[in-house]
């Protein structure tokens, strides 16, 4: 029986990244790949060795060295842990085939509802061609219902000609590429109602990622100055956040010989891997998120596709509320025409199509108005204004999201520019790191006021000197920054990483 284990995600993930890892990893090689704490590395990594028969090996250091030369084939084996994975896969192919469902159930909802009122629109348009009348006030009608009808006719040629989407289900269309290859229907509908999912969903582990690199690039040390310039927080937020890491990590703060605080991770040095994974000292900026992965002709397109559906929808509503039923049971008394009848219920161009669903529906319902008011009129109605709703509201929350992640990208350029070059400073170079450079993914709406509000941020967390250039140009010079860069880098030159030295025991001898 496999033992209990309380965080299978954590699990999996330690257990995929050892199937990644070439030759021996330790504890430290994990937690940088994977961004757990150490203290769950610790608890999980002899759980995966055990299932998956590990080589352990240990250092002089007294670190442990997991391989895995036989392969990643379980020992658990037997009918319950057949039960136990087969539940597990059934219930993420259900949550699969219930997004999948949702995704189909909306693309029915627009185009069913669409289709459908067309359909109708089309049988009107033939009845009122092919029926006759003497009676004046029924050539009015059927004037209006023919004027009705041709209008929706025409749409929807128009539609099945100029449209994207129908273009782009036509093999011989040469424009076919422009929705993505094999990209089905349903999920360019999702993606205009609520997007393509959060592009920064994986950044809590991506940044963590990225500081274990950087610490263990620079001999387990980091000053809160580089924790900003990594993960792109305000001061205020990286002092209790490089904390938290502290204690996952096993940091400790210590003080120079100047008293510039640093914090050192010597337990991150203990590794097996020792290339330089710290993206060249560059920070890792956020994903902005896109409204929709779509074509903006496509979004058009199903707006639209969603409007006639408005329109239908509430058309059908208004007149079931305000004609209600009709006497289709005089329809054949004295050889009168359908549409003889519906001119004597109402001379309003808008309700002809009203009657002649009602009379199509009379066929199959006793009563065809609550079909007609919930079917055809509250359902669609409901559906279309939230079709529209959630994409406007999203659009907005988008817009607002992405001005935050811009700041935040551009906060992290920011300290990197001062942190690089920290005498000689000017607004304007807010933005300007290394071979970053200001861009859409880094640039707020109002770009020279959010450069002046983060020199104001960094004149805040160290005190700058302020002189203004032969041009009038006011310029700042960090001196303090400048001491604590050129403090850390002595302290680093004096820290000797012990490493985890030979194997003085082998599990396989």
């Amino acid at each position: 029986m496999k033992r209990n284990i309380k965080d299978k995600e954590a699990y999996t993930v330690i257990t995929n990244a050892f199937k990644r890892q070439r030759g021996g990893a330790t504890v430290a090689d994990i937690a940088a790949k994977t961004a757990l704490s150490l203290a769950k590395v610790k608890e999980l990594a002899p759980a995966v060795a055990d299932e998956y028969a590990g080589r352990l090996q240990v250092t002089e250091s007294g670190e442990v060295l997991y391989s895995f030369p036989r392969g990643f084939k379980s020992k658990y084996r037997g009918f319950s842990v057949f039960l136990r994975k087969f539940s597990e896969k059934l219930g993420k192919g259900l949550k699969i085939f219930t997004a999948w469902l949702f995704k189909v159930w909306i693309m029915v909802m627009l185009v069913g509802y669409f289709a459908l009122f067309m359909l109708l629109a089309l049988a009107t348009l033939v009845i009122s061609i092919g029926g006759g009348s003497s009676n004046s006030d029924s050539r009015n009608s059927r004037g209006g219902g023919l004027f009705l009808a041709h209008s929706i006719f025409d749409l929807i040629i128009r539609i099945w000609f100029y449209s994207e989407i129908t273009r782009s289900l036509n093999p011989n269309y040469r424009g076919r590429q422009s929705r993505p290859a094999g990209r089905p229907l349903h999920k360019a509908i999702f993606s205009f109602i609520f997007g393509d999912g959060d592009p920064n969903a994986d950044w809590e582990t991506r940044s963590r990622q990225s500081v274990i690199a950087y610490i263990q690039a620079n001999k387990g040390v980091i000053s809160l100055t580089e924790y900003i310039m990594l993960t792109g927080l305000p001061p205020s937020d990286a002092e209790g956040a490089i904390t938290a890491f502290c204690a996952e990590f096993n940091g400790s703060p210590e003080a120079t010989d100047d008293g510039t605080v640093v914090y050192r991770f010597d337990d991150l040095l203990l590794r097996s891997d020792v290339r330089d994974h710290s993206f060249g000292g560059s920070s890792l900026l956020k994903r902005v998120e896109a409204f929709s992965s779509n074509k903006k002709s496509m979004n058009v397109w199903f707006s639209i596709i969603n409007g006639v559906n408005v329109l239908f929808g509430g058309y059908f509503l208004y007149n079931a509320i305000k004609y209600g039923e009709i006497a289709v049971r005089e329809l054949h008394r004295g050889g009168r025409t359908v549409l003889q009848l519906f001119s004597q219920v109402t001379n309003s161009a808008p309700s002809y199509l009203y009657g002649m669903t009602y009379y199509f529906l009379k066929k199959f319902s006793t009563n065809p108005l609550p079909i007609i008011v919930i079917g055809l009129g509250a359902v669609p109605l409901v559906f279309s204004v939230l079709f529209w709703l959630i994409p406007a509201i999203r659009s907005g929350l988008v817009k607002k999201n992405n001005e935050a992640i811009k700041l935040e990208n551009l906060r992290k350029l920011g300290y990197g520019r001062v942190w690089d070059f920290p005498r000689g400073v000017r607004p304007v170079d807010i933005g300007y790191s290394g071979a970053m450079r200001v861009n859409d993914v880094c640039a707020p709406a109002n770009l020279p006021r959010a450069q002046e509000r983060l020199i104001k941020e960094i004149g805040a967390y160290s005190m700058p000197e302020v002189r203004v250039d032969s041009v009038g140009e006011t310029v700042y010079d960090f001196p303090e920054l400048e001491r604590e860069k050129s403090a850390i880098k002595v302290y680093r030159t004096t820290v000797r990483p012990s490493g985890i030295g030979g194997v003085v025991f082998d599990s396989e001898e």
